[in-house]
């Protein structure tokens, strides 16, 4: 190299400049459905959106071979509430990469974890409670409750659940708990996908007393004995350790899953591979788009 340091760029994911775009010149990836127009996201969202606008653009990347023509990789849901609201135009980031799978895996997708920076975020830009609030589309004593969600969980079980579904009744069993058991915990409701809050109820039964925070043992579990709780805790350390022992085994399984995920994924994303199959193969593509759409880490 001749004692020069080699110089390396690395590319960046997005135009330099977001671009206003003629709503009927974005293509979606997905149809949303009229029952996604009922559900209580969606109505969040158009609440969110008549109360302070577009917070989080969408995201879209130029049509391979379309000029002037957009696909949209995120922000399905933002686009419909705005082309119900009768708005012509958005500002969008424009992609420099189209796969659409990516985003919509990384950022479309609002956990508990994600809201409750959002309002810690909002709230350090002085935005008001009730404006927030009504943005969101809860009540005043919903906001505060989520401002507080996380308040006493580890930094290391935060990051774990940070996409996950979990509601906000889990993080307060967490905090009975402490923070390497929260870890544990966080470790056990991944492993396993289960994220609901009686699952983590039952972990908590089935932890010992020295690993729960001062003054938080949890209330005696109604129709099961001491030697029953015990036997729970023995039963749950088991688990722990073949969910760790199998961690180690499945990676090269996981790796080639994720790899066969990302090709289905690239030609449903492909728009001239997809109106192929839609035309000749459609219950093929429907298959290919749940494969596509498939959590490959909580699988």
């Amino acid at each position: 190299m001749g004692g020069k340091e080699e110089r390396r760029t690395v590319g960046s994911a997005f135009e330099a400049t977001g671009l206003r775009v003629p709503l009927d010149r974005i293509q979606p990836l997905r149809v949303v459905g009229a029952k996604t127009r009922r559900s209580s996201k969606y109505a969040q969202i158009a609440a969110s959106i008549a109360e302070v606008g577009v917070i989080e653009p969408p995201v879209v990347a130029r049509h391979p071979t379309e000029r002037g023509r957009f696909l949209l990789l995120d922000g399905h849901l933002r686009v419909e509430v705005l082309r119900d609201g009768g708005e012509t135009d958005v500002l969008c980031l424009i992609a420099t990469d189209d796969e659409a799978f990516t985003y919509n895996k990384r950022i479309s997708r609002l956990a508990a974890v994600q809201e409750h920076r959002m309002i810690l975020q909002a709230i350090d830009r002085k935005v008001p409670e009730e404006r927030l609030a009504r943005a969101l589309n809860i009540d005043i004593g919903t906001l505060r409750q989520k401002k507080r969600a996380l308040h006493g969980v580890c930094p290391e079980a935060i990051e774990i659940l940070k996409d996950k579904p979990v509601s906000l009744g889990v993080f307060a069993l967490l905090k009975r708990m402490v923070p390497l058991r929260q870890i544990e915990a966080a470790e056990t409701m991944a492993g396993m996908n289960r994220y609901s809050k009686g699952y983590v109820r039952a972990i908590l039964a089935a932890t010992p007393e020295a690993q729960l925070v001062p003054d938080a043992k949890p209330k005696a579990v109604k129709g099961l004995s001491a030697e029953q709780v015990a036997l729970m805790e023995r039963e749950t350390a088991q688990l722990d350790r073949e969910i760790k022992a199998a961690e180690q085994s499945y990676g090269p399984d996981h790796l080639r899953l994720v790899l066969a995920r990302g090709y289905v994924a690239k030609l449903v994303a492909n728009a001239r591979v997809a109106r192929w199959l839609q035309q000749h193969q459609p219950e093929m593509l429907t298959e290919f788009r749940k494969i596509a759409e498939t959590d490959i880490a909580a699988a």
